[in-house]
């Protein structure tokens, strides 16, 4: 079995973690835009001629199933890859977890990039799985792009700053960006008491469905790294954080 995941960056390690955790086995393909990134400020257009970039260079590879391990992409391009690669490659995106963090209602924050907050994506999606909570949408400026270059400072900072926007006494806070997942641990920190509620072990577990009970065999459990199609290392920065460090193996040292 062979997974293959897009994203503008590191984000994509959770999702990876998440796999590797359901299926040890798997290997993996990890396909992301250094060159481009981050993708949020970018159109609309030009996300997508990207995520089809790194998604063509990923299913040279010959995966059973994509996951589009990034939100700013699946707004943008879920479409798109879909048409390119559907049916015969499931693609899987990946949406912020509002559903499961207003279940019982009472008040949620929801922490995204500065694109996403506010966005008619994001309102719609509050509008239908919201369950009348009381929704606070959190700007959260240069927290990914700390997190991808493992600024341990500027985590700190933007994580600060998104938790004094932060109402008092939320009972869960959604991780909107795939980044957010990997610093988990320093966000809950600064929001004591709220439930954090992240996308990577949903998406990890319907890419499964999508591939199904009858689909391939064992893998290897190697990984695969493309930095803009082409072959890498893990990046440094990646190992940093304990989802990249986990899928580090015998394999693929």
């Amino acid at each position: 079995m062979k997974i293959a995941l897009v994203d503008s960056g590191i984000g994509l390690l959770a999702a990876a973690a998440a796999v590797r955790r359901l299926r040890p086995d798997a290997d993996l393909v990890l396909s992301s835009d250094p060159d481009g990134m981050p993708w949020g400020p970018r159109s609309a257009d030009d996300v997508t001629g990207r995520a089809l970039d790194c998604a063509r260079a990923a299913a040279e590879h010959r995966p059973d199933a994509l996951i589009v391990a990034c939100n700013t992409a699946t707004v943008h391009a879920l479409p798109a890859l879909r048409a390119a690669f559907e049916p015969g490659l499931p693609v899987v995106g990946t949406v912020p977890a509002i559903k499961p963090a207003a279940a019982d209602g009472g008040e949620v924050a929801i922490w995204a990039t500065p694109a996403t907050t506010g966005s008619a994506y994001q309102r719609g999606l509050i509008a239908e799985f919201g369950n009348g909570a009381r929704v606070t949408e959190v700007p959260c400026p240069g927290l990914a792009d700390a997190v991808q270059s493992g600024d341990t400072a500027a985590v700190a900072a933007a994580v600060e700053a998104a938790a004094a926007l932060t109402p008092p006494g939320v009972r869960a806070v959604v991780l909107g960006c795939t980044h957010y997942e990997l610093v988990a641990d320093r966000i809950a920190a600064a929001v004591p008491g709220a439930g954090l509620h992240g996308s990577a072990d949903a998406v990890a577990a319907q890419a499964l469905r999508r591939i199904g009970p009858a689909g391939p065999g064992a893998g290897s459990g190697r990984i695969e790294v493309l930095l803009n199609g082409r072959p890498a290392a893990l990046p440094a920065q990646a190992l940093a954080y304990a989802e990249g460090a986990s899928l580090v193996t015998p394999a693929t040292a």
